[in-house]
């Protein structure tokens, strides 16, 4: 029995989603590349199974895999899609559920668009992780010569994922992207891999910015990204704690709030459309 599919986005950043509260869903990382493949299978930079929960006032536990077949923490467009589903389903308002990297919510914020708290970042080094111990505001990595580095002095923000967040002056390009975002991602400073921020500041609170993620490639937006780039900024200087992202895909709008150092994003999620997983796959 072929188990059925949803296919989401949050500003281009697209998922397929498992419902698998009612039957176990354990995809192989062939499995999963194969559902991610835009030209043999569905098409996705992330998959996205909802699992039930024991826990009391939890409504599920969703659990991510990344394109490459890697399962991950977190997922900060696909919690919004998730969150937005689990309210519709519920006739609710308001959401929490589990991951991997702990409990997140959400609650409605408009048509269509969702706000959801993904949490305090983690601004330790072991807790991005790094290979050695470094300051996060500004860690030891440049890419270029030692001498004139076309980009240096990163700062590295963990949002339930590692990510390292570049600064420029100027509008990121797709070669600078590409380039430079698959030769950092499994550089050795960073044991578990890590998604790359390249971040312009266009006003304290307007950032514009790219991200190569971790086993993704290049994506038209990344949530957890827009939540890291913003803290990487704030602790720097470089703008104020609550800003809109600019991204490919559209915009988000992320609030680091001083009260509870807890990253708040709030945006949009669209269903594409739906189908069945091919026969076989893990039904």
């Amino acid at each position: 029995m072929t188990r059925p599919f949803l296919k989401m986005n949050g500003l281009g950043n697209d998922f397929v989603v498992v419902e698998a509260r009612e039957r176990s869903f354990e995809p192989s990382p062939e499995e999963v590349r194969g559902i991610a493949n835009r030209e043999s299978g569905i098409g996705c930079d992330q998959l996205i199974a909802i699992e039930p929960s024991a826990t009391p006032g939890v409504a599920a536990f969703v659990r991510f895999w990344n394109a490459d077949g890697e399962e991950v923490g977190a997922c900060g467009n696909g919690t919004r899609c998730i969150a937005w589903l689990l309210m519709e389903a519920a006739g609710c308002d308001a959401v929490a559920f589990e991951t991997r990297s702990g409990r997140l919510s959400g609650v409605r914020a408009g048509d269509r668009r969702v706000t959801v708290d993904m949490g305090p970042p983690g601004l330790d080094w072991t807790q991005i992780p790094l290979s050695e111990e470094m300051d996060t505001r500004g860690i030891e990595l440049q890419v270029g010569p030692i001498d004139a580095p076309l980009l240096h002095t990163p700062g590295a923000v963990s949002m339930g994922n590692p990510h390292v967040v570049f600064f420029l002056n100027e509008e990121p390009t797709t070669a600078m992207v590409r380039g430079s975002g698959s030769l950092i991602e499994h550089h050795p400073l960073f044991p578990e891999g890590v998604n790359v921020g390249f971040a312009q500041v266009l006003a304290p609170d307007r950032i514009r910015l790219r991200v190569w993620e971790r086993g993704a490639g290049l994506t038209q937006a990344c949530g957890t990204g827009a939540c890291a780039a913003l803290v990487a900024c704030a602790r720097r200087g470089l703008s104020e704690r609550r800003a809109t992202m600019v991204l490919d895909g559209g915009d988000l709008l992320i609030d680091w709030r001083e009260s509870d150092d807890h990253v708040i994003m709030t945006g949009p999620v669209s269903i594409d459309f739906t189908g069945r997983l091919p026969d076989g796959v893990s039904a």
